[in-house]
């Protein structure tokens, strides 16, 4: 795919720099939060005394990096698709190219419908995989790495706790991942004998009126539509089943952060302040392992459509058009042909004719 990313590289780069500044407006506000409520609401290093103007100033402050990580995102967003939308659109026109090319027994072998799907969908799932990669790997690992440190550099105790909820996490993507990566191929095979049967029956209507075969096409088109629908809901299950176990798992994890923010701060060790941060890089890292889940899903799907789209681009057509060099000497050759001369008619007799 390198072949493709390259010609498109610099606008890739320029939307990964967007998406880290983005990351880190994020990352800043739950410090600013762990200060207004600390210095400005409770006063803790003044007395106890409430300082209005420094809930003001921070408030400020956190407006200003919300819109500034705003106009990031949005223009991570922009570079995104246009690296990704051109990276498609050359995928896409190489692959009819080198179909224009194939022969008729290469045309048989892959099928109509599969490389309508492999030119349409295919593609498509490997458009959202690029954007997917640029946006949402660099957010994912950026977002849950940085929550993680600052949750160490805020209580090391908090930053312990959610660091083991990990294994947890992982155990649980891979598993689920695991099972679901061979049901990818198996639904694009299903899709393509979708649209093989759709473009055979919408192309011979007349022939299987003429027959008919509608009762039979129904049944066809039904048996496929039915396997496709069951693949589907065998994967839809399964990440079903993820999201909510990935969900418990940090819900645990924040339960235990605020059970340990309590004793930290009866014991002196710590100060509100912390604790809300603490939640609030908690529940970033909780978003953070969600979208990995999603990625994780779309990486996979992504990839096996590539695998599908490489098949036909790495096709050698077993037919080639002649040079223009062996075209002419061709043509030179059929002018120098010579034509035999005409049979001569045989001369006329001067016999009588007998009746």
């Amino acid at each position: 795919m390198w072949k493709y990313i390259r010609k498109y590289l610099l606008f890739a780069i320029i939307a990964g720099l967007f998406m880290i500044g983005e990351v880190m407006m994020d990352l800043l506000q739950p410090g600013f939060m762990s200060r207004i409520v600390d210095d400005g609401v409770l006063g803790v290093n003044s007395g106890g005394r409430a300082d209005l103007h420094l809930i003001w100033m921070l408030g400020l402050q956190m407006i200003g990096l919300v819109l500034l990580g705003g106009l990031c995102g949005s223009l991570n967003n922009v570079f995104v698709h246009i690296s990704s939308q051109n990276i498609g659109n050359e995928i896409r026109k190489d692959c009819f190219r080198r179909i224009m090319d194939f022969s008729f027994p290469q045309m048989d072998r892959f099928g109509t419908g599969s490389l309508v799907t492999r030119v349409t969908n295919d593609i498509t799932q490997v458009q959202n995989f690029v954007s997917l990669f640029i946006r949402g790997l660099i957010r994912t690992t950026l977002l849950t790495f940085g929550s993680m440190y600052c949750m160490f550099r805020l209580n090391f105790r908090f930053g312990l706790i959610v660091l083991c909820a990990f294994p947890f996490l992982v155990g649980i993507i891979g598993v689920c991942l695991w099972r679901a990566d061979p049901l990818f191929s198996r639904l694009q095979a299903y899709l393509d004998a979708i649209n093989e049967i759709m473009q055979e029956d919408v192309s011979g209507i007349r022939i299987m009126k003429a027959c008919v075969r509608e009762t039979y096409e129904k049944m066809r088109f039904g048996k496929a539509n039915d396997d496709l629908v069951r693949t589907q809901l065998k994967t839809l299950v399964i990440f079903a089943f993820m999201n909510p176990l990935t969900n418990a798992v940090m819900y645990m994890a924040v339960t235990a952060v605020l059970l340990a923010g309590s004793f930290s701060v009866a014991d002196g060790s710590a100060t509100p302040g912390n604790v809300m941060p603490a939640l609030i890089y908690t529940t970033q890292l909780l978003n953070g392992i969600l979208m990995l889940v999603m990625l994780f899903q779309n990486i996979s799907r992504g990839l096996t459509s590539w695998k599908r789209v490489k098949e036909v681009l790495e096709s050698v057509p077993e037919l080639k058009d002649g040079s223009f060099d062996g075209a002419a000497q061709t043509q030179g050759e059929s002018n120098s042909v010579t034509f035999p001369s005409p049979i001569r008619e045989a001369p006329e007799t001067c016999c009588p004719i007998s009746i």
